[in-house]
C-alpha cells in the first residue's frame, strides 16, 4: 500500500505530527473484533481449528457491544503519554492537538507509538476523526475556538485525501449495515449453535457362524445398513469466561457389527463410534447439559446433571469419534459413567503439569434404571453407577503428552447380575457380565491407565494405552464372591495431513479385554479362553472446511473371547458435516 509522502503544503508541525502519530488512533478505531472461544476441554469434537464464520462474528460483536471497551485511552495532556518527552520534535505539535481539539488518543498502556510507519488509509482514518472531532467543536457553538490556519490545513488533506475518506466512510457504512443485519437476524446475544452430523454406510461379515454367550443360536451375517447422527451444540456464555452447554442429540443407528456380539456387549466390539442412537430412534434426546466456570483464577469447575466423561479424561490427539470404535475411543476399562451427574475440577500445575478430578453418577440419555441412576431417588447420586476419577497429565513439550488416570468405579447389580444389559454397553470396569449362584448386589473397581500421544514428525505421530482393572464382586446374602482382574492395551500409528491439509490416517492394535484370574465369576464374556484382538484402519478426508469423508475397515480376531471364532470384517463410510 503507498505510504504517506512528506507533504510541503502541510504549514505546521502539529499536522506533521498527527501524519507520524495517526497510527495510534487508527489501530483502535479499525481493529478487527477479536473471537471469543470457549475454555471447555474439546477431547471429543475439539480437534479442528477456530476459524471465522458467520456465527462467530454475530457472536463477537455481541462480545464487543456488551463488555466495557478496552480501547483507545482518552488523554487531556501529551503528559499523559508515557513514550512522548518534552524534547521531542513532535511534542508542542501533539500538545496542541491534545488540548486544544482532543483528537489523539494513545494505546490502552498509555503509549502513543508515533515512529511507527502509516499507510494513506490509516492517515485517512485519523485525518477523519480528527474532522469528526472538529465538526463536535463547531456543532457546539465554539468556532472562535478552532483558528482559520488549522482549517485551511484541513481543507487541503482534505482535498489530498479525499479518494481514502470517502472509501473509509464506504466501508463504515457498510459496516453498520451489516451490523444490524446481524443484530436482526442473529439467533441469541448469548449463544452459539454447532453441531455435527454423521451419515454411516456399514456393513459386516465373517466367514462362518460367530459363537456368542447369552444367546440361543450363533450369529449370522447382517445386512448393510444406513443411518443417522446428530449432535447440536447450544454453547452459552454470560462473562466470556463460562460455558453452559446443552447437546442435543437424534439418530437411528445399530451397527451391524452388534449382531455378533455376546449378551451385554451392545456397541462395542467392531462398531463405529458415530453408528449409534439413543433407547428409540429418531427422537431428540439430552446428550449433555454441564456448566463450566473459572474458579481460584486459573482453574475450572464443570458442574451439571449430565457431564460428558470424554472431554475431560483419557483424551488422545490422534482419536476422533468420528474415525473409530467404541473398543478405541478411550479406555475399555475407565467408566460406566461415561456421561454422568456430579462434578470435574481441572487446574494446571505449572507449564508441564495438569490435574483433574471428578465425580460423576451415570445418567445418560438411555432410558435403562441402571444408566439414569442418578435422578433415580433409590439409586442416586451414591448408590448406582459411579466413579471418582483423577488424572495427572505430563506436557513437556507440545509434541508429547502423558496421562496418568485412577479411576475407583461403583456397580451397581441389576436382576442379580454386575455388567451390562442388552441396551448399553458392559460395565467397562469389568468387561463382563458377572453372576453368582445366590445373586450380587454390586462391585468395586479400581483402574489404572496410562495414556500418551506423540507426534514425532509434522506428519506421523505415536499413540498408546495400557490398562488394568481389579473387581471385586458382593453377593447378595453377604460377603464377597470374589474378584475379576481385567487388562487392555491400544498401540497406534497416526499421519496428520496425509496427502491433503487437515487430513489424517490412523491404525489401531487393541485389545478390549483379557481376564486373568476368576472368569469363572463371568456368564458373558470369557468366551472359551481365546482373546479378541480388534485392528481399525481410518483416513479423515476433508473435502472442505465443512464436510469431510471417513472411510474405515475393522478386523475383529477371537471375536467374544472364542478362539475358534472366525474374524469378523466391518466396513464403514461416515459422510460429516460439521456447523
Amino acid at each position: 500500500m503507498k505510504k504517506v509522502s512528506n507533504f510541503s503544503v502541510l504549514l505546521g508541525l502539529s499536522l506533521l505530527a498527527t501524519a507520524t502519530g495517526v497510527n495510534a488512533q487508527v489501530q483502535i478505531q479499525s481493529s478487527t473484533v477479536p473471537v471469543t472461544q470457549s475454555s471447555l476441554p474439546l477431547t471429543e469434537l475439539p480437534l479442528t481449528e477456530v476459524k471465522l464464520n458467520d456465527s462467530d462474528t454475530i457472536r463477537a460483536i455481541n462480545t464487543e457491544l456488551n463488555r466495557p471497551k478496552e480501547v483507545a485511552q482518552n488523554v487531556t495532556s501529551v503528559s499523559q503519554l508515557s513514550d512522548v518527552k518534552p524534547t521531542d520534535w513532535a511534542f508542542t505539535a501533539l500538545q496542541s492537538l491534545v488540548e486544544r481539539y482532543g483528537c489523539i488518543a494513545g494505546y490502552p498502556d498509555r503509549t502513543f507509538r508515533g515512529k511507527q510507519a502509516t499507510s494513506r488509509y490509516e492517515f485517512a482514518a485519523g485525518l477523519n476523526a480528527c474532522l469528526d472531532k472538529i465538526n463536535e467543536i463547531i456543532s457546539a457553538g465554539l468556532a472562535d475556538k478552532v483558528s482559520k490556519e488549522d482549517l485551511a490545513t484541513l481543507q487541503k488533506l482534505q482535498e489530498e485525501f479525499a479518494a481514502e475518506l470517502a472509501t473509509l466512510r464506504g466501508r463504515v457504512d457498510a459496516l453498520d449495515a451489516k451490523v444490524e443485519k446481524l443484530e436482526a437476524q442473529q439467533f441469541s446475544t448469548t449463544t452459539k449453535l454447532s453441531g455435527l452430523a454423521f451419515f454411516n454406510l456399514t456393513g459386516a461379515t465373517s466367514g462362518n457362524n460367530v459363537k456368542r454367550e447369552g444367546s440361543p443360536s450363533p450369529a449370522t451375517n447382517p445386512n448393510i445398513t444406513l443411518s443417522g447422527l446428530v449432535w447440536l451444540n447450544l454453547t452459552t456464555s454470560f462473562t466470556g469466561k463460562d460455558a453452559l452447554v446443552t447437546q442435543l442429540a437424534v439418530g437411528n443407528g445399530n451397527s451391524p457389527a452388534n449382531n455378533y456380539v455376546s449378551n451385554g456387549f451392545f456397541n462395542t466390539a467392531g462398531t463405529p463410534y458415530t453408528d449409534q442412537t439413543s433407547n428409540t430412534a429418531n427422537i431428540f434426546v439430552l446428550r449433555e447439559l454441564s456448566y463450566q466456570f473459572p474458579i481460584f483464577g486459573t482453574a475450572s469447575l464443570v458442574v451439571g446433571p449430565r457431564v460428558n466423561f470424554y472431554k475431560y479424561f483419557d483424551g488422545n490427539r490422534f482419536i476422533y469419534p468420528w474415525n473409530t470404535t467404541f473398543n478405541s475411543i478411550n479406555s475399555t476399562l475407565l467408566s460406566d459413567a461415561k456421561r454422568g451427574a456430579g462434578a470435574v475440577f481441572l487446574t494446571p500445575l505449572s507449564k508441564q503439569f495438569d490435574f483433574k478430578i471428578g465425580f460423576l453418577a451415570e445418567s445418560n440419555e438411555f432410558s435403562s434404571a441402571a444408566a439414569t441412576a442418578a435422578a433415580n431417588p433409590s439409586k442416586g447420586l451414591f448408590g448406582g453407577n459411579n466413579a471418582l476419577t483423577a488424572e495427572l497429565g505430563f506436557k513437556p513439550s507440545d509434541a508429547f503428552k502423558l496421562r496418568l488416570i485412577y479411576s475407583r468405579t461403583n456397580l451397581t447389580s441389576d436382576g442379580g447380575f454386575v455388567g451390562g444389559s442388552g441396551s448399553s454397553p458392559s460395565s467397562p470396569s469389568l468387561n463382563g457380565v458377572a453372576g453368582f449362584a445366590g445373586g450380587l448386589t454390586n462391585g468395586q473397581s479400581d483402574v489404572f491407565v496410562a495414556n500418551f500421544d506423540w507426534l514425532v514428525t509434522k506428519g506421523f505421530g505415536l499413540f498408546g494405552r495400557y490398562g488394568y482393572g481389579s473387581t471385586n464382586l458382593n453377593k447378595l446374602a453377604g460377603g464377597s464372591a470374589g474378584s475379576v482382574s481385567t487388562q487392555t492395551f491400544q498401540a497406534g500409528l497416526a499421519f496428520p495431513d496425509l496427502f491433503k491439509e487437515g487430513a489424517q490416517a490412523m491404525v489401531s492394535f487393541a485389545m478390549p479385554y483379557k481376564f486373568t484370574d476368576n472368569n469363572n465369576l463371568l456368564v458373558s464374556g470369557k468366551g472359551d479362553g481365546g482373546t479378541q484382538y480388534d485392528l481399525e484402519f481410518s483416513y479423515i478426508y476433508p473435502l472442505t472446511k465443512n464436510i469431510s469423508l471417513v472411510p474405515s475397515f475393522y478386523t475383529i480376531f477371537s471375536p467374544n473371547n472364542f478362539s475358534s471364532n472366525p474374524n469378523i470384517y466391518v466396513g464403514n463410510l461416515q459422510a460429516v458435516f460439521s456447523f
